[in-house]
């Protein structure tokens, strides 16, 4: 990793430059182009990574993301974040209810007393999530004996219905379908525990070398850089103007461009790594500010109103973790935004099931 030189004054501000960052992240990144950010070797496929999921229901996840072969802790994750972005009280405009989006004429069949307590409810996530992993594991029963990818076929017939999968003897040809399959298992990576080293993004080095010419500017909340914002930054907007740079759209806020890849360790962390910032360190969705890190213990960032782009230490008391930007972890990403439909097939839905297909045993 490259180490941080001497302090240059630029206009009066003290910026910490990292000695030959470009050089070495063109040797270092570069040479890994071909392979960056697209090897699924190097994950557990049970196990999830530290601070992936909301402490609350992280023991419920690992708990019922293991009932079948065909989840995992992880999977299970990624498909609560793609449909309630792990929000209890969440509703779909189609009516799709709570963390695990279950129509209210599904849930009755799938509702299972988590917690014990002699009560089942849709918005309770301890109810909520070990009946999903139910409606799982159900649909990989009843699609267990068509050709290909146990697991991928599980999420089509989940999106697309069982009897699809069946006639097409596998992923229906719906691009929906196709797309919510890939993301899922895109996102899987991005909550399961690393095991291995992992491999360096080659596109991290340009998002880098862009974001520091960006240094010395003053912060504003809000700010993406355009001409109404002056140019101006504040730190999601860095880093997502600076992925955009090479062709990578992250969502705009911190606490979403978390689930955009994979997350290394601390001692894994490469130049182009987001650090992460949160005000709990067992809740991702506390999130409150995200740096892109250099070399050396240190970050670029968009501090805080009054401040300017600029280095300084990632090693804080608030640090939650770091995320490993890649192509397709960003473009599995659900886009949450006020206009966007989402992916609207809570379980159960007429969406999930648009041509009437034959109901899974239970």
């Amino acid at each position: 990793m490259p180490a941080v030189g001497k302090a240059w004054v630029a206009g009066g501000i003290a910026l910490a430059v990292p000695f030959g960052l470009v050089g070495i992240l063109t040797v270092g990144v570069g040479a890994m182009q071909s392979a960056s950010g697209s090897s699924p070797g190097g994950f557990s496929s049970m196990g999830l990574a530290p601070g992936t999921v909301p402490g609350q229901f992280q023991a419920a996840i690992d708990k019922w993301g293991r009932l079948c072969p065909e989840i995992s802790p992880a999977l299970l994750a990624a498909q609560l974040y793609q449909e309630s972005g792990f929000d209890p009280s969440a509703v779909s405009p189609i009516g799709a209810q709570g963390i695990a989006q279950f129509m209210p004429g599904t849930w009755p069949e799938w509702a299972t007393d988590g917690d014990g307590d002699g009560k089942t409810s849709p918005w309770d996530p301890d109810d909520a999530i070990p009946a999903a992993a139910r409606y799982d594991c159900s649909l990989a029963k009843y699609v267990a004996s068509v050709p290909g990818d146990h697991t991928n076929n599980m999420l089509a017939a989940y999106n697309a219905g069982a009897y699809r999968v069946m006639q097409y003897k596998g992923i229906p040809p719906y691009t929906e379908t196709q797309n919510y399959v890939r993301n899922i298992r895109s996102l899987e990576r991005s909550f399961g525990m690393v095991t291995t080293q992992l491999p360096p993004m080659a596109l991290a080095a340009g998002a880098v070398n862009w974001a520091q010419t960006k240094l010395g500017t003053p912060y504003l909340w809000g700010g993406e850089g355009s001409a109404a914002d002056g140019g101006r930054f504040d730190c999601s907007g860095l880093t997502q103007a600076a992925y955009e740079t090479v062709g990578i759209t992250l969502p705009r806020v911190a606490n979403d461009q978390w689930n955009a890849g994979p997350h290394p360790s601390r001692d894994q962390l490469l130049p182009g790594d987001l650090v992460f910032f949160a005000t709990d360190l067992s809740d991702p969705r506390s999130i409150h500010h995200v740096g892109m890190y250099v070399g050396n213990g240190q970050m670029l960032h968009a501090p805080y109103t009054g401040t300017v782009i600029k280095f300084g230490p990632m090693d804080r008391p608030d640090y939650i973790g770091a995320t490993r930007v890649t192509p397709e972890g960003a473009q599995s990403l659900p886009d949450r935004s006020p206009t966007s439909k989402g992916n609207d097939s809570g379980a159960g839905s007429p969406a999930a099931d648009p041509e009437g297909t034959a109901k899974p045993a239970a």
